[in-house]
């Protein structure tokens, strides 16, 4: 059965591309394209779209109040397709935590080439979208980095090691997300108070957008979030999210730890990577650190936690029930990596836990 997609956008331009575009997959089917929601919600009365790909700037109603009433009335996943602007990234991390799923970028100048361009990364964000869990999508994720041919590992960055730090009282938290984790971030951060361990996080996102949902999380939040910069340290009460475009590995400096932001070519399709986090913090922390992988498309940061486990760090895996997406955790769960498998509600609890804290009234999980 082919996938149910309503693309919802005011320029006439961008619907007879999507639906050129989207339609040309065997396994999809825009069952209409409107310019506005208010026509969005009279095709909606007749036949209810598995996926809706959504402008957010458009006339009689904007983007957001029209998300935020489906996902109170029925909750439905949905991409976004945002302008790669300042403006826009902002726009679009608004939508993102009022419930999308993903999110797929036009240009201001040259959209029809580019969204014909882009046609492998619109289809795949809606495929994916159409594999969300409905119960896990609720206000409170990004789109997949482009797809490239050559899938490297986390060797492409830094060398396997089994060396490990000595213990100290220094400690570290590394997550790593992607689909559904700007809304699964939100949750865990919000829940944190002033003093907690320091946290380094790999949300896949591209460029321009990390630097907003950083701005938009430590707006929200009691502990400082910012996106990493080169040499920041990571510290109690701060989380630096890797910059969109460059990977993010942690140093050990002293009894300190530091982030390093650099170039390089892309690891498990993704940029920054998961594994390449995971792996320099098991090589610099060991056991000092606790891993948590969340909701997320795909495999990236499952070796990483595997080798974060290894080296005597404590590991985590979101559940099935809590992820929008069931891909990063299960197959860190699959390899063993994860110690300990938690709902989305009890990841703040384990990290202050970890930190020698509590929480209000900790959810417990499963060992594995």
């Amino acid at each position: 059965m082919k996938t149910k997609v309503l693309v919802v956008d005011d320029s006439a331009v961008v619907r007879k591309v999507l639906t050129e575009q989207l339609n040309r997959d065997a396994g999809l089917e825009v069952i209409a394209a409107v310019a506005d929601p208010l026509l969005a919600m009279d095709r909606m009365k007749l036949v209810w779209p598995d996926v809706i790909v959504l402008d957010v700037e458009m006339p009689r109603m904007d983007g957001i109040t029209f998300l935020r009433k489906i996902m109170a009335e029925r909750p439905t996943p949905v991409v976004i397709c945002s302008t790669l602007t300042e403006k826009g990234a902002e726009t679009t991390m608004q939508a993102l935590s009022a419930g999308a799923v993903s999110f797929v970028t036009k240009p201001r100048i040259g959209l029809k080439d580019f969204l014909t361009d882009a046609a492998t990364d619109l289809i795949g964000a809606v495929k994916t979208a159409a594999r969300a869990n409905p119960r896990a999508i609720r206000a409170r994720t990004p789109a997949e980095m482009p797809v490239v041919r050559e899938k490297l590992s986390a060797d492409a960055i830094l060398p396997a090691s089994v060396q490990a730090m000595a213990r100290t009282t220094e400690r570290i938290v590394a997550i790593g997300t992607s689909t559904g984790g700007t809304q699964a971030l939100e949750e865990v951060l919000t829940a944190l108070p002033r003093v907690c361990p320091g946290i380094v996080i790999v949300q896949h996102m591209p460029e321009k957008f990390t630097a907003s949902f950083a701005q938009r999380l430590n707006s929200v939040c009691r502990i400082e979030v910012k996106e990493a910069a080169h040499g920041d340290r990571v510290m109690p009460g701060r989380a630096l999210i890797a910059p969109g475009g460059r990977h993010m590995l942690v140093q050990r400096s002293g009894a300190y730890y530091q982030a390093n932001v650099i170039d390089g070519p892309v690891v498990n399709r993704h940029r920054p990577s998961v594994d390449v986090l995971f792996r320099s913090v098991a090589q610099q922390a060991g056991r000092n650190a606790l891993g948590i992988i969340m909701t997320g498309m795909g495999d990236d940061g499952a070796r990483g936690l595997k080798e974060m486990r290894d080296a005597g760090a404590r590991t985590v895996a979101q559940d099935e029930a809590t992820c929008v997406v069931y891909g990063m955790p299960k197959e860190a769960a699959k390899l063993g990596a994860a110690e300990i498998i938690l709902p989305l509600q009890g990841v703040a609890a384990e990290i202050l836990r970890f930190g020698g804290q509590e929480i209000g009234v900790a959810m417990h999980g499963a060992r594995a």
